[in-house]
Protein backbone atom coordinates (compact mmCIF):
# COMPACT_ATOMS: atom_id res chain seq x y z
CA UNK A 1 0.00 0.00 0.00
CA UNK A 2 1.00 3.20 -0.77
CA UNK A 3 -0.05 6.74 -0.38
CA UNK A 4 -0.12 8.55 -3.64
CA UNK A 5 -0.99 11.73 -5.52
CA UNK A 6 -2.57 12.50 -8.80
CA UNK A 7 -2.26 15.93 -10.63
CA UNK A 8 -4.87 15.62 -13.08
CA UNK A 9 -7.16 18.53 -14.24
CA UNK A 10 -9.72 16.29 -16.37
CA UNK A 11 -12.06 15.10 -13.18
CA UNK A 12 -12.95 12.31 -14.83
CA UNK A 13 -10.11 11.02 -15.51
CA UNK A 14 -8.85 11.84 -11.98
CA UNK A 15 -11.75 10.38 -10.62
CA UNK A 16 -11.49 7.08 -12.72
CA UNK A 17 -7.86 6.59 -11.60
CA UNK A 18 -8.06 7.72 -7.53
CA UNK A 19 -11.04 4.66 -7.72
CA UNK A 20 -8.69 2.21 -9.14
CA UNK A 21 -6.12 2.81 -7.18
CA UNK A 22 -8.15 2.83 -3.90
CA UNK A 23 -9.33 -0.54 -5.12
CA UNK A 24 -5.76 -1.52 -5.32
CA UNK A 25 -5.59 -0.41 -1.02
CA UNK A 26 -3.69 2.21 -1.65
CA UNK A 27 -4.22 6.24 -0.03
CA UNK A 28 -4.53 8.44 -3.02
CA UNK A 29 -4.70 12.31 -2.55
CA UNK A 30 -5.94 14.40 -6.04
CA UNK A 31 -5.02 18.14 -7.10
CA UNK A 32 -7.27 19.50 -10.19
CA UNK A 33 -4.45 22.45 -11.51
CA UNK A 34 -0.65 22.72 -11.43
CA UNK A 35 -0.04 25.76 -8.89
CA UNK A 36 -2.46 22.89 -5.84
CA UNK A 37 0.01 20.14 -7.19
CA UNK A 38 3.15 21.71 -6.84
CA UNK A 39 1.93 22.93 -3.69
CA UNK A 40 1.06 19.49 -2.04
CA UNK A 41 4.31 18.12 -3.22
CA UNK A 42 6.15 20.80 -1.51
CA UNK A 43 4.13 20.30 2.03
CA UNK A 44 3.66 16.16 2.20
CA UNK A 45 5.17 13.14 1.45
CA UNK A 46 4.26 10.83 -1.35
CA UNK A 47 5.21 7.27 -2.31
CA UNK A 48 4.22 8.24 -5.70
CA UNK A 49 2.93 10.79 -8.28
CA UNK A 50 0.90 10.54 -11.19
CA UNK A 51 1.42 13.56 -12.70
CA UNK A 52 -0.12 14.98 -15.72
CA UNK A 53 1.74 17.24 -18.70
CA UNK A 54 -0.58 19.66 -19.43
CA UNK A 55 -1.96 21.69 -16.29
CA UNK A 56 -3.84 24.77 -15.65
CA UNK A 57 -1.08 26.52 -13.98
CA UNK A 58 2.23 25.12 -13.54
CA UNK A 59 2.63 22.30 -16.22
CA UNK A 60 3.69 18.87 -15.61
CA UNK A 61 7.56 19.42 -16.62
CA UNK A 62 7.77 22.08 -14.27
CA UNK A 63 6.29 20.56 -11.06
CA UNK A 64 8.31 17.94 -11.93
CA UNK A 65 11.58 19.24 -12.35
CA UNK A 66 10.86 21.78 -9.03
CA UNK A 67 10.06 18.78 -7.18
CA UNK A 68 13.04 16.76 -7.90
CA UNK A 69 15.48 19.96 -7.73
CA UNK A 70 14.04 19.92 -3.78
CA UNK A 71 15.20 16.54 -3.62
CA UNK A 72 11.89 14.89 -4.26
CA UNK A 73 12.94 10.90 -4.91
CA UNK A 74 9.62 9.41 -4.79
CA UNK A 75 8.82 8.24 -8.71
CA UNK A 76 7.00 10.77 -10.84
CA UNK A 77 4.25 8.28 -13.54
CA UNK A 78 3.78 11.43 -16.32
CA UNK A 79 0.00 11.38 -18.33
CA UNK A 80 0.02 13.02 -21.49
CA UNK A 81 -1.99 13.23 -24.17
CA UNK A 82 1.47 14.16 -26.89
CA UNK A 83 2.94 10.91 -28.63
CA UNK A 84 5.95 12.36 -29.91
CA UNK A 85 9.14 11.07 -29.02
CA UNK A 86 10.99 14.26 -28.59
CA UNK A 87 7.70 15.30 -26.37
CA UNK A 88 8.53 11.67 -24.49
CA UNK A 89 12.13 12.50 -24.30
CA UNK A 90 11.00 16.07 -22.32
CA UNK A 91 9.17 14.41 -20.02
CA UNK A 92 11.41 12.24 -19.18
CA UNK A 93 14.15 14.17 -18.71
CA UNK A 94 12.35 16.79 -16.36
CA UNK A 95 12.85 14.01 -13.59
CA UNK A 96 10.01 11.24 -14.64
CA UNK A 97 10.41 7.78 -14.27
CA UNK A 98 8.03 6.71 -16.75
CA UNK A 99 5.34 8.02 -19.41
CA UNK A 100 2.00 7.11 -19.91
CA UNK A 101 0.19 8.50 -23.30
CA UNK A 102 -3.76 9.14 -23.02
CA UNK A 103 -5.91 7.35 -23.95
CA UNK A 104 -4.43 4.51 -21.62
CA UNK A 105 -5.56 1.29 -20.44
CA UNK A 106 -6.11 1.57 -16.43
CA UNK A 107 -4.65 -1.80 -16.02
CA UNK A 108 -1.76 -0.56 -17.68
CA UNK A 109 -1.31 1.97 -15.66
CA UNK A 110 -1.96 0.05 -11.99
CA UNK A 111 0.80 -1.80 -13.76
CA UNK A 112 3.48 0.73 -14.16
CA UNK A 113 2.40 1.90 -10.86
CA UNK A 114 3.30 -1.58 -9.13
CA UNK A 115 6.31 -1.68 -11.27
CA UNK A 116 7.66 1.96 -10.06
CA UNK A 117 6.58 1.32 -5.99
CA UNK A 118 8.52 -1.72 -5.63
CA UNK A 119 11.76 0.31 -7.37
CA UNK A 120 11.48 3.04 -4.89
CA UNK A 121 14.69 4.48 -3.39
CA UNK A 122 16.53 2.86 -5.96
CA UNK A 123 16.19 -0.54 -4.75
CA UNK A 124 13.58 -3.64 -5.54
CA UNK A 125 11.22 -4.00 -2.17
CA UNK A 126 9.93 -7.22 -1.01
CA UNK A 127 6.37 -8.10 -1.25
CA UNK A 128 6.23 -10.27 1.30
CA UNK A 129 8.06 -8.55 4.89
CA UNK A 130 8.36 -10.96 7.33
CA UNK A 131 9.25 -9.47 11.33
CA UNK A 132 9.15 -12.51 13.89
CA UNK A 133 5.89 -14.37 14.13
CA UNK A 134 4.12 -11.81 11.72
CA UNK A 135 4.21 -12.10 7.79
CA UNK A 136 2.67 -9.39 5.57
CA UNK A 137 2.44 -9.92 2.20
CA UNK A 138 1.60 -6.86 -0.11
CA UNK A 139 0.21 -8.05 -3.28
CA UNK A 140 -2.36 -10.33 -1.52
CA UNK A 141 -2.95 -7.91 1.21
CA UNK A 142 -2.45 -10.86 3.65
CA UNK A 143 -1.12 -11.10 6.91
CA UNK A 144 -0.05 -13.88 9.15
CA UNK A 145 0.72 -14.08 13.08
CA UNK A 146 2.36 -17.09 13.80
CA UNK A 147 0.66 -18.72 10.98
CA UNK A 148 -2.66 -18.10 11.62
CA UNK A 149 -4.54 -15.80 8.89
CA UNK A 150 -5.05 -11.98 10.76
CA UNK A 151 -7.68 -9.86 9.38
CA UNK A 152 -7.01 -6.19 9.10
CA UNK A 153 -9.03 -3.42 7.91
CA UNK A 154 -7.08 -1.09 4.84
CA UNK A 155 -5.94 1.42 6.99
CA UNK A 156 -4.53 -1.33 9.92
CA UNK A 157 -2.56 -2.99 7.38
CA UNK A 158 -1.31 0.61 5.73
CA UNK A 159 0.05 1.19 9.14
CA UNK A 160 1.73 -2.31 9.66
CA UNK A 161 3.40 -2.37 6.40
CA UNK A 162 4.82 1.08 7.09
CA UNK A 163 6.06 0.11 10.40
CA UNK A 164 7.71 -3.49 9.14
CA UNK A 165 8.91 -2.13 6.10
CA UNK A 166 11.00 0.42 7.68
CA UNK A 167 12.14 -1.90 10.47
CA UNK A 168 13.36 -0.22 13.65
CA UNK A 169 12.57 3.30 12.89
CA UNK A 170 10.15 5.32 15.41
CA UNK A 171 7.08 6.69 13.64
CA UNK A 172 5.43 9.82 15.45
CA UNK A 173 2.04 9.79 15.32
CA UNK A 174 1.69 12.46 12.83
CA UNK A 175 4.25 11.02 10.80
CA UNK A 176 1.90 8.34 10.43
CA UNK A 177 -0.72 10.13 10.07
CA UNK A 178 1.24 12.16 7.23
CA UNK A 179 2.15 8.48 5.48
CA UNK A 180 -1.52 6.87 5.85
CA UNK A 181 -4.04 8.77 6.22
CA UNK A 182 -5.07 11.51 3.30
CA UNK A 183 -5.61 15.14 4.13
CA UNK A 184 -9.15 14.96 3.68
CA UNK A 185 -9.86 12.53 6.75
CA UNK A 186 -9.59 13.18 9.87
CA UNK A 187 -7.13 11.72 12.54
CA UNK A 188 -5.05 12.70 15.58
CA UNK A 189 -2.87 10.72 17.69
CA UNK A 190 -5.49 9.42 19.61
CA UNK A 191 -6.48 7.78 16.24
CA UNK A 192 -3.54 6.28 16.01
CA UNK A 193 -2.87 4.75 19.81
CA UNK A 194 -6.21 3.40 18.86
CA UNK A 195 -5.29 1.56 15.69
CA UNK A 196 -2.00 0.33 17.49
CA UNK A 197 -4.17 -1.12 20.17
CA UNK A 198 -6.30 -3.00 17.82
CA UNK A 199 -3.68 -4.16 15.33
CA UNK A 200 -1.30 -5.43 19.02
CA UNK A 201 -4.73 -7.29 20.10
CA UNK A 202 -4.73 -9.45 16.38
CA UNK A 203 -0.98 -9.93 16.12
CA UNK A 204 -0.43 -10.92 20.20
CA UNK A 205 0.68 -14.52 21.21
CA UNK A 206 1.53 -15.95 24.01
CA UNK A 207 4.24 -17.89 22.72
CA UNK A 208 5.68 -14.76 20.63
CA UNK A 209 7.23 -11.74 21.66
CA UNK A 210 5.81 -8.33 20.45
CA UNK A 211 6.83 -7.07 17.54
CA UNK A 212 5.11 -3.25 17.30
CA UNK A 213 6.54 -0.76 20.61
CA UNK A 214 5.79 2.06 21.92
CA UNK A 215 8.79 4.75 22.23
CA UNK A 216 7.58 6.89 24.96
CA UNK A 217 6.81 10.37 24.45
CA UNK A 218 8.37 9.85 20.44
CA UNK A 219 6.41 7.39 18.52
CA UNK A 220 5.99 4.12 17.57
CA UNK A 221 8.54 1.22 15.89
CA UNK A 222 7.92 -2.42 14.44
CA UNK A 223 11.06 -4.45 15.93
CA UNK A 224 12.56 -7.53 18.30
CA UNK A 225 13.06 -6.63 21.41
Amino acid sequence: MAKILVVEDDKQISQFVCDSLAFEHHTVEAAYDGDDGHDMLAVNEYDLVILDRSLPGKDGIEICKAYRARGGSSPVLMLTGMSKIAERAEGLDSGADDYLTKPFHMQELTARVRALLRRRGGKLLDDKLTLGHVSLDTRSFKVTAGGSAVKLVPKEFALLELLMRNRGQVFSADAIINRVWTAEEEASPETIRTYIKNIRKKLESQTHPPIIHTVHGVGYKADLE
